[in-house]
């Protein structure tokens, strides 16, 4: 449930379980690892592990549209587009810049990855300034970092932020519904106009639908946890303790169809043969793997305690607080491990060789060593710069404010 500082902890969980997932479809890009429980093989879960990254966006729609649910439903104001904004740099920039430079002076430099110096000033730049997306050189191309694309999608997404929660202030259906169909429209304009579905399949526009349902979510989210404190207030009333049991039972229910659905979206996804029809087919079910997704996300915090307490604790609270600048290093790191051969291998190419003491110590090195460089990267630069930043906006505000003062003076 949520906090008095506003978190809503079992939504630490969530956000680690589709990092977490991301991550090691990533690992198994280079290991060719595929995990087994018993008999029952998890093959098809990291085949089409890159499709949680759409519940990622999901969730920061979610988070972001909050306030505005609220200024809806309660009459509070909106946070300014200003203080939106920053709060956004401050978390974005620091670590993404961080990885861009550590990939440029450690990697691509020493490796002379890049011969044209004006491709990789133009890379480099079009990282810096988060919009590498735009051109197929530098999203499709680029050797800065596999995974740095989604953070640009996000930033990207911020702009819209501002202006649509003062718009669904007051038709939120509405705006939704429009965002939907825009989503709709260009998916299907593209399903039907190309090929190559690469320089699409994960642009903005793709993900409004996604965030209309985060949107979506967070509303219902409120009329949900009002009624629910209602309920958990009232416990000496026996009718309100039967309704507390029957809404977290409903809640759970609610979970494990959606956490069912989630995973045979994956299923389905993982049978897809080739790369032309594997996107297109990201593309066709996006609507429904973000409709599961939000069955689960909407119901986690109201469910029984044994689920709450699994995704919400103090460890799951600390891997989604380093879960950004583990996501951005992941990639990078398995990647630059396999070039310089960490492991060691008996054989050249040890994943192609199935050799299995290998992709168990890479895979678990990975993971290791990504968490370790995210908790240094979290805690000795994104925070600080954060501190550092805002310090910084309030000297900037202090400054006007006292020009404004002169003037009227």
């Amino acid at each position: 449930m949520k906090r008095e500082d506003g978190r809503i902890p079992e939504l630490d969980g969530f956000r680690v379980l589709m990092v977490f997932l991301v991550s090691w479809y990533h690992f198994w890009q280079q290991s060719w690892l595929t995990p087994y429980i018993g008999s029952y093989s998890l093959d098809y879960l990291i085949r089409a592990g890159y499709m949680p990254v759409d519940g990622t966006i999901l969730l920061s729609g979610f988070l972001l549209f909050l306030p505005c649910a609220r200024a809806y439903l309660r009459g509070e104001e909106l946070p300014s587009p200003r203080s939106f904004f920053r709060k956004r740099i401050m978390r974005i920039v620091p670590s993404f810049w961080l990885i861009t430079l550590l990939m440029l002076f450690v990697v691509v430099l020493p490796y002379h990855l890049y011969t044209d110096r004006k491709s990789l000033a133009y890379d480099v730049a079009m990282h810096l300034l988060l919009i590498l997306n735009w051109d197929r050189r530098t999203y499709l191309g680029t050797q800065l970092g596999g995974s740095s694309w989604t953070a640009a999608v996000e930033m990207q997404l911020y702009v819209l932020v501002p202006l649509l929660s003062r718009l669904a202030r007051k038709k939120p259906l509405a705006v939704m519904a429009s965002m939907m169909a825009v989503s709709a429209y260009f998916r299907v304009y593209c399903l039907f106009t190309l090929k190559d579905f690469s320089m699409v399949v994960n642009q903005p526009v793709s993900f409004l639908d996604v965030y209309a349902m985060g949107m979506g979510c967070a509303f219902l989210y409120e009329i949900i946890r009002k009624k629910y404190d209602e309920f958990a207030g009232e416990l000496e009333d026996t009718k309100a303790k039967r309704r507390l049991m029957l809404m977290q039972l409903a809640a759970t229910v609610t979970f494990l169809l959606g956490f069912w659905g989630f995973l045979r979206v994956l299923r389905v996804q993982a049978q897809s043969p080739g790369f032309e029809v594997l996107q297109a087919g990201q593309m066709v079910r996006r609507p429904i793997l973000s409709l599961t997704l939000s069955l689960v996300l909407l119901s986690l915090p109201f469910c029984v305690l044994p689920i709450r307490a699994l995704f919400g604790n103090p460890l799951m609270h600390f891997l989604s607080v380093i879960s950004f600048n583990y996501y951005l290093i992941h990639q990078n790191l398995a990647v630059y491990l396999r070039r310089v051969g960490v492991p060691y291998s008996a054989y050249e190419n040890p994943n192609y060789e199935s050799d299995r003491p290998w992709q168990y110590r890479f895979t678990i090195l990975c993971f290791v060593l990504s968490l370790l460089a995210a908790t240094l990267a979290t805690f000795l630069v994104e925070k600080p710069c954060a501190k550092g930043l805002k310090k910084l906006f309030e000297a900037l505000d202090r400054k006007k404010e006292t020009r404004k003062q002169k003037k009227i003076e």
